[in-house]
């Protein structure tokens, strides 16, 4: 029985490939083929980036839009229109500048290139000045 967004096959296939198993061998050991190993892997991975999507909503209802980091800003740029965008609301965001790149790094991978942005990053803020992405 599925409890959660994922089905008790993607957990273990999950968990398999976590302890660096390949698919061949994950397949081996739960008979089946390694192309259906990777369709459950594959399942996995997109009901993991739906969850991350949902909760991101669910952060941003009661967060107000701050501003967008443009593709190609570098990332010291963008703090600082972080910082000024959200004094203009008087609010006091909640992390220094290092800690400010880590989460929006740790919260977009992939949107990023060494220090620039790849593709488009909305902020929000919230009046406790915690900072969600989107």
């Amino acid at each position: 029985m599925k409890q959660g967004l994922l089905t008790g096959r993607q957990k273990e296939v999950l968990r398999y490939r976590k302890q660096g198993l390949t698919q061949q061998q994950i397949a081996d050991i739960i008979h089946t083929s390694k192309a259906n190993v990777c369709t459950i892997e594959k399942a996995a991975y997109e009901n993991i980036e739906k969850a991350k999507e949902t909760l991101e909503f669910l952060y941003t209802l009661d967060a107000t839009h701050l501003c967008t980091i443009k593709t190609g800003t570098d990332l010291f740029d963008a703090v600082g229109e972080i910082y000024g965008e959200a004094e203009k609301l008087r609010i006091k965001v909640r992390y220094d500048s290092i800690n400010l790149i880590n989460r929006l790094k740790e919260a977009n991978p992939g949107r990023f290139k060494g220090r620039f942005v790849r593709e488009d990053v909305e902020v929000y803020i919230n009046e406790d000045g915690e900072l969600c992405f989107g």
